[in-house]
């Protein structure tokens, strides 16, 4: 049955997302055009209360206010509601094109939860008929692998950034009428171009805005043989989830980080509406605390991503420099360059053109990648880019629309902008917050100008030259060799700026720095010497990193005496030190401890041969049940382990047999987890087959042990896929992952059948082994076969001796209802197969078929990452820093709007 009606409305209502975004952006945009002479008019009113926000943000923080000057107009006459009378002056008048443009906006909104509740109910009931639900979900899926593979495509990806667009539109409706026209008109024009990304509308054979969610099967594979025979087809189960993206870090991840985007359009709506209304200066105010949430926000979506690829991609870190992870990494350090601008806007011509500036390019900057990540540009050069779905002239009229729109706006009103009266002071904080926000900037683009290499190709290409540029081979030392300078060179800045901020340095004496520079020194070399720093450049970034926690501490130390809610710059910076001895210590000194002493290479590879043989030298080959030495732990693979939906923890892969292309399997044996039965013997029960867990035993010295399991993922789409298991200590990671093993999935290959015809107490040889036939006793206990009382069985006791100690196989031999069978048994760790074959009673001979096939092993690399958890807590600290200046910003911005100045 193929359920179009759920289609039918999901497609209804982006639709009607579209058409509301635009007849909102329209309404709007009538609204702001009557409004513009009553926004304009009162510049003396303007200037006044430019002065005021000084004085108050300027005492608010223990510093020299500003005298509000006394010929400003007289505007504190309440009016019967208790609000300042300028408050009506500063309003809009009431019209109907803004109660259109708001309820356009609010049916804007119900049309994309609309979209999104039909969406997730395809989704959720395996609606496989729909090419989305097919194509990212399948039935074995847990809840919230449903749920993040909502967002797994494009067009859900799309449509999260549309939907937290249409709630961050709603607050600010709410919460900011003053702003509302043209900041709205921005909102809904940007709203209107994401919904036309997920429209799904062909015109004609060339012509396609959009690509849809709601495409069923058949219409997206129209060739395909299956519907020429059935057009109903509707496939049995989808293709389900990429084995990377399954991760409970993939259900919040995307989620924040799109949040993070949205954000990014708040502040340059206020930009947008501030220069639209000749006031280039107030917009700062109402969009200081959505910069600020903004900024962590979307910096905590990176290092959530950063975090998934530690726990589950296997290149041994957090960061890869990967095209992809550039183009979210650049509009954040350019967010944070226009928020420190922001600042100093206030006082400073040259802050707000540059404050102007960097709010637009943040934000043009996340739509370019966005361009970069969904154009399928990047091809080859990113492991996380989309591929193309058609909508890359799309995604770039969308990104000029609104560098043109933007550009053209800050250039009209460029004159707005009065000139300083006097050059900025070294020894003003201006002079050294612009230089910080310089730093970020020239840090960005360092990074942007490498990863746009792809760009620049295909524009070439269009003009018909051929390009000879290409991505650094290493492009993790490329990275490296400039931006530890920039953040040595912005953590100093954050230290200095401080002191600055709070005028510490006062009267050109320079003197309030030389205790934080001693600390700095004293703290540094202790490090120094402790973590056997030797590298220059290292040294560095460890003394400035250092110098910005000390001098930043100084100062949170006397402002918490005050008032704790001015301390979130200090705490933020000092997060932000503290992720950088993090990065430091766990990137630069990782340390392989998987070192190969054996003089053996494991494999001839080139994977393993290149680079002078690095990874024959940096894995460690385990057997099974055979202990092996890494550094100072003892190592022993105890097997293959799964993973059961019901089940806790991992069993033994050899207790279920699995069923072929389903995601069950039959209990071999009872499944037992610390004393609990959860299936019996012949039960079928629900696995994740996908994931093979390989149990790997530590001993320390100590003689402490603890078990990790690190992953392989089979997947027919992405192959073999081998993520790592981290044992935690308060100092160091101990980071492990499977580097090569036998394909798990793969049939036993075993060598041809060897007979053996021996005696009891007869010793043989097994190649390397030595086996002895130590008996042959009678038995009624046949795994497999119910013996009757006229059946009869035996097993052998076969000792098979290695240099680890013996093992005891104990092949069956029957006879059952006058026929004969036998019962062969496997021993893993060894290998073998023996099976009882004959039994001569003449000669007292028993014949033994044997078959041998490769032992199972693994290939374990291990790293010791030092200090890594100061990133951890370092990335808390700038959040918690961050939400306080949110916080501090969004009341001053409150009671300034009460007041009817904002």
């Amino acid at each position: 049955m193929i359920h179009t009606t759920v289609g039918n409305i999901g497609h209804f209502f982006v639709i009607l997302s579209f058409v509301t975004a635009l007849v909102s952006t329209i309404a709007y945009l009538l609204v702001a055009l009557s409004q513009r002479k009553a926004d304009s008019a009162p510049v003396e009113f303007e200037r006044a209360e430019r002065l005021e926000y000084a004085e108050v943000t300027s005492a608010g923080a223990g510093r020299t206010s500003i005298p509000v000057s006394s010929k400003r107009p007289r505007t504190d006459k309440k009016t019967p509601s208790g609000k300042a009378a300028v408050a009506g002056k500063a309003g809009e008048p009431r019209n109907d094109w803004r109660m259109l443009a708001r309820w356009a906006f609010y049916v804007h909104g119900v049309a994309v939860v609309g979209i999104v509740g039909a969406l997730f109910y395809i989704v959720s009931n395996h609606y496989f008929e729909y090419h989305y639900a097919w194509s990212y979900s399948s039935k074995a899926l847990p809840a919230e692998y449903i749920i993040s593979s909502f967002w797994h495509g494009q067009e859900g990806s799309f449509l999260l950034w549309i939907f937290w667009n249409a709630v961050l539109g709603v607050i600010l409706i709410n919460t900011n009428r003053k702003w509302e026209a043209p900041m709205m008109m921005v909102f809904a024009l940007v709203q209107a171009f994401l919904a036309s990304m997920i429209l799904g509308v062909v015109f004609g054979d060339t012509l396609k805005i959009g690509s849809s969610p709601f495409l069923l099967l058949r219409e997206a594979m129209p060739d395909a043989p299956i519907f020429a025979t059935d057009p109903l087809f509707v496939p049995e189960d989808g293709k389900g989830m990429n084995p990377l993206l399954q991760n409970y870090w993939m259900v919040i991840h995307p989620p924040t980080l799109f949040l993070g985007f949205a954000l990014t359009l708040v502040p340059f709506a206020y930009c947008m509406a501030g220069l639209w209304r000749n006031q280039p200066l107030e917009w700062i105010r109402p969009a200081l605390p959505w910069t600020l949430l903004g900024a962590m926000i979307l910096g905590v979506g990176i290092m959530m991503g950063g975090y998934w690829a530690y726990e589950t991609l296997n290149f041994g870190g957090y960061w890869n420099w990967d095209p992809v992870e550039n183009a979210v990494y650049v509009p954040w350090l350019i967010m944070v360059a226009a928020l420190h601008t922001m600042l100093i806007a206030k006082r400073s011509s040259t802050g707000l053109k540059t404050a102007i500036i960097l709010t637009i390019a943040q934000f043009i900057l996340i739509l370019y990648s966005t361009f970069l990540t969904r154009s399928g540009i990047l091809g080859n050069a990113s492991v996380h880019s989309f591929t193309d779905l058609g909508l890359s002239g799309q995604l770039l009229v969308y990104l000029f629309a609104f560098i043109i729109l933007s550009v053209f706006l800050a250039a009209r009103k460029w004159k707005l902008i009065p000139s300083d009266e006097q050059e900025t002071s070294v020894y003003t904080k201006e002079f050294w917050l612009f230089i910080g926000a310089t730093v970020l900037c020239l840090a960005g683009f360092q990074v942007i100008a490498t990863t746009s290499i792809p760009v620049y190709n295909s524009i070439l290409e269009s003009f018909g030259k051929v390009s000879n540029l290409a991505l650094p081979v290493d492009q993790i030392a490329h990275y490296n060799k400039f931006q530890i300078w920039f953040f040595a060179i912005i953590a100093l800045l954050s230290g200095i700026g401080q002191y600055m901020w709070w005028r510490k340095v006062e009267n050109r004496n320079w003197n309030a720095l030389v205790t934080p520079a001693i600390l700095t020194l004293l703290i540094s070399a202790g490090l120094i010497a402790f973590g056997e720093v030797r590298n220059p450049v290292y040294m560095a970034l460890l003394v400035a990193s250092v110098f910005a926690i000390v001098a930043n501490g100084t100062i949170l130390l006397g402002v918490i005496r005050g008032n704790y809610r001015l301390s979130g710059g200090a705490v933020a910076h000092i997060g932000m030190a503290l992720m950088l001895i993090g990065v430091l210590f766990s990137s630069g000194y990782s340390r392989v401890i998987s070192l190969n002493n054996s003089g053996i290479l494991i494999s001839r590879s080139e994977d393993f041969t290149k680079n002078d043989n690095k990874e024959n030298k940096e894995n460690v080959l385990l057997w099974l049940n055979q202990s092996e030495r890494m550094d100072q732990y003892q190592l022993t693979y105890r097997g293959q382990r799964i993973e059961a939906r019901d089940v806790p923890g991992y069993f033994p892969r050899s207790w279920v047999q699995l069923i072929e292309g389903d995601f069950h399997g039959i209990a071999l044996r009872d499944i037992d987890v610390n004393g609990k039965v959860y299936h019996k013997k012949g039960d079928t029960l629900a696995l994740f087959p996908e994931n093979i867990f390989y149990e790997v035993e530590y001993r320390e010295p100590s003689g402490k042990i603890f078990t990790l399991y690190p992953r392989l993922q089979v997947n027919e789409r992405m192959g073999v896929v081998l993520s790592p298991d981290i044992s935690r200590k308060v100092g160091r990671d101990l980071y492990t992952y499977v580097a090569t093993a036998p394909d798990p999935t793969a049939e036993d290959q075993w060598d041809k059948t060897e007979t053996y015809s021996v005696a009891l107490k007869d010793t043989f040889f097994l190649n390397d082994y030595v086996a002895i036939l130590d008996d042959v006793v009678r038995t009624n206990d046949v795994d497999g076969t119910e013996l009757g009382p006229n059946d009869a069985a035996v097993k052998a006791q076969v000792r098979v001796l290695d240099k680890n100690g013996e093992h005891i196989l104990s092949p069956a031999f029957i006879i059952k209802d006058r026929l004969v069978g036998r019962r062969a048994e496997t021993n893993e760790e060894l290998g073998l197969r023996i099976q009882l074959n004959e039994i001569d009673p003449r000669t007292g001979k028993f014949t033994f078929a044997v078959n041998r096939k490769q032992r199972d092993y693994i290939v374990l690399k291990a790293f010791e990452k030092p200090l890594i958890n100061v990133l951890w807590i370092g990335t808390f600290i700038l959040v918690i820093g961050f939400l306080m200046a949110t916080v501090r910003r969004y009341r001053e911005f409150s009671k300034m709007r009460n007041k009817g100045m904002a």
